[in-house]
């Protein structure tokens, strides 16, 4: 080996969900949107001046900022953006979780925090989940560096009720705790609040899920403004300009129309209660979801097998072969009326 090669930073990356180039396919695999952007979105996109992009964006990202301070109505010194949810979790990661003890989050969850850990050399351990999917509060009553764990998780949908985020934070109160939101708008309870009665507590959502807008890259975080303050030390540190302008009037436009953002999460809602009835009646097991996402068990077929077979009929659902415990399991995004009709249409067809 090259002597340069032993200095290189080694680690197993995070795999996304595939994207199909064949776009004539039901695409239930990556947790996106059904529904297109906010109208106000398309009349960004269609008036914008090319002629800015020769400008570097606002670094504070002021305008947005502004708009998600004002939706949640909460001081705009509390709001933190960036790049996805993905990019204001890392930077959490490299902000705060800095100590020599582990920092906890569940054995099943959203895998690219291990692969953050592993990249930045933070030490952790993973918690496991309970028989029914649960994340156990007292679990997280030990020392340790920082804890992170999804609400509702992922792949699994459960929701963790909020006085039970709120012990875990009783009993972490000299570290930080992040309650990562990527699902919530979907029928879950927000730990917005705590954010004022607890100083160490950062809430993360993202604009890749309810407000449709994966392709753009949006993400912010909400905590006391001390917390928002480091996080901006580090981001500037980091990289100035993380937010294109093109981006930054899309995200404003989205965020200002509730009406749409709440007409559409409610229709995804709608469409995955039927979907539930309708896999329960085939058979499948799963835990209440309260994501836009079901995390089932087929009955009297692998998941492998089934994950294949709907694959060659192009209709995209998510297979975790790792860990063990649930590579019984597809992780189904919810799509359209129709689309879901047609899954459940081959589902009938299939256990014929």
């Amino acid at each position: 080996m090259r002597d340069w090669e032993n200095n290189i930073r080694k680690v197993v990356p995070y795999t996304p969900g595939e994207q199909p180039k064949n776009t004539c396919v039901i695409k239930l695999n990556t947790n996106e949107n059904p529904y297109p952007p906010a109208p106000g979105v398309k009349e960004v996109l269609s008036n914008f001046n090319t002629d800015d992009l020769r400008l570097y964006p606002d670094p504070r990202v002021d305008k947005l900022v502004n708009a998600i301070a004002d939706f949640y109505k909460i001081d705009s010194s509390k709001v933190f953006v960036g790049v996805g949810s993905d990019d204001v979790l890392a930077m959490i990661f490299m902000t705060f979780f800095n100590s020599k003890k582990p920092i906890l989050f569940p054995d099943i969850t959203y895998s690219f925090y291990d692969v953050w850990a592993d990249m930045l050399r933070i030490p952790y351990e993973q918690l496991p989940l309970s028989d029914d999917f649960s994340i156990v509060p007292s679990d997280y009553y030990k020392a340790n560096g920082g804890v992170v764990f999804p609400n509702p998780n992922a792949p699994t949908g459960k929701l963790m009720p909020l006085d039970e985020i709120e012990d875990i934070i009783k009993h972490n109160q000299d570290v930080i705790v992040v309650v990562d939101e990527a699902y919530v708008d979907f029928g879950g309870e927000s730990a917005l609040p705590l954010i004022d009665k607890y100083d160490n507590v950062i809430v993360v959502q993202t604009f890749s899920k309810s407000r449709a807008l994966a392709g753009s890259r949006v993400g912010f975080a909400m905590a006391s403004p001390v917390l928002i303050k480091y996080l901006n030390d580090v981001k500037y540190s980091f990289n100035s300009y993380t937010m294109d302008r093109i981006t930054i009037e899309a995200a404003t436009a989205a965020v200002k129309d509730r009406a749409y953002f709440e007409e559409t999460t409610a229709k995804v809602i709608k469409t995955r209660e039927w979907t539930k009835k309708e896999l329960k009646r085939l058979g499948f097991t799963f835990c209440d979801s309260k994501s836009n996402f079901i995390f089932a068990k087929p009955a009297n077929v692998s998941a492998t097998k089934l994950f294949e077979d709907l694959k060659a009929d192009n209709i995209f659902v998510r297979h975790f072969s790792s860990p063990e415990r649930i590579n019984d399991y597809l992780r189904i995004s919810i799509g359209t009326d129709e689309q879901m009709h047609t899954l459940i249409k081959f589902l009938e067809n299939y256990s014929c």
